[in-house]
């Protein structure tokens, strides 16, 4: 039987054990009931700080200021750089704002990102979670803004210098107090919004559910659940030493538990597959806890 006074020692105990410094929290969405491990520490979202945008992007959508099915011309020149959808591809296109969501989500195109954040705008996304009460959630800048900080940081020896640790303490992307930032238990709390739609309309709140539930990447929250009858949805985040994840999970009885793991690894190789799975590791300890009340 699962001992909720426990819980926060075994997950720091499964942190340690992969080699990172983590941080999490969990919410029953339906209860309120939470777990949390360093949960209202500041941290740096990464690529998560694209589900505040897309809460912005349908918030927007039901108040009558933008339609998703709007239209988006997107030349091959000046897009946002990063290794998937539109950032990565070659030719010019044409997709709606909702399409944009899309492909922000399920592969966490940057390029589509930074066409939504130029349509939606910072200060909408930052509107969006202080309506929600989540003060710790902030947006500074663009995702293309966070690439270019790491590139000049980086200095002349480009992606190289990031194997070097001495590097990395010097990343403003990896700076709370200078890049996009919030906190686990921030991130949770607006997921649960999301899943009771308090966050949007139910309409809006049912088709941001869909697009974190079409995520492609199994490989952290998801990997600790690895039952055909458990949903999870999310929303991944990484950086050099960075790798996080934010989502829901929800169980064929009814239960919907909101999870966020940040973690940090003192390690800068890109491929640790123990600092990916810790994230599901510990979200299923939180989960089970929650789940034995």
């Amino acid at each position: 039987m699962t001992n909720r006074t426990d819980t926060p020692d075994r997950i720091r105990a499964a942190f340690a054990d992969a080699g990172v410094t983590g941080r999490l929290a969990a919410l029953d969405v339906d209860s309120g009931a939470g777990i949390g491990v360093d949960a209202d520490h500041l941290v740096c979202t990464a690529s998560v700080h694209k589900l505040p945008l897309l809460v912005a992007l349908h918030a927007q959508a039901a108040a009558g200021r933008l339609d998703l099915t709007e239209q988006v011309e997107i030349p091959p020149a000046g897009r946002t750089p990063g290794p998937t959808g539109l950032a990565a591809m070659l030719d010019a296109a044409r997709l709606s704002l909702r399409d944009l969501a899309f492909l922000m989500m399920t592969v966490s195109d940057n390029a589509a990102a930074d066409l939504l954040l130029a349509r939606v705008g910072l200060d909408a996304v930052n509107g969006t979670t202080a309506r929600l009460g989540l003060d710790a959630t902030y947006a500074v800048h663009t995702f293309g803004a966070s690439m270019a900080a790491i590139k000049e940081d980086a200095g002349p020896a480009g992606a190289r210098a990031l194997a070097d640790p001495h590097v990395i303490a010097r990343l403003r992307a990896l700076d709370p107090a200078r890049s996009n930032r919030s906190t686990p238990r921030d991130l949770a709390r607006l997921l649960a919004a999301v899943w009771r739609d308090d966050a949007c309309t139910p309409e809006h709140g049912a088709a941001i559910r869909r697009l974190m539930g079409l995520q492609v990447w199994p490989h952290r929250l998801a990997s600790g659940f690895p039952f055909d009858d458990v949903h999870v949805a999310g929303k991944t985040g990484s950086l050099p030493t960075l790798r996080a994840e934010a989502g829901v999970v929800e169980y064929p009885d009814g239960g919907r538990y909101a999870v966020a793991v940040f973690t940090r690894t003192a390690q800068t190789a890109a491929t640790l597959p123990a600092a990916d799975a810790v994230i599901g590791t510990t979200a299923r300890i939180a989960v089970d806890a929650l789940r034995a009340g």
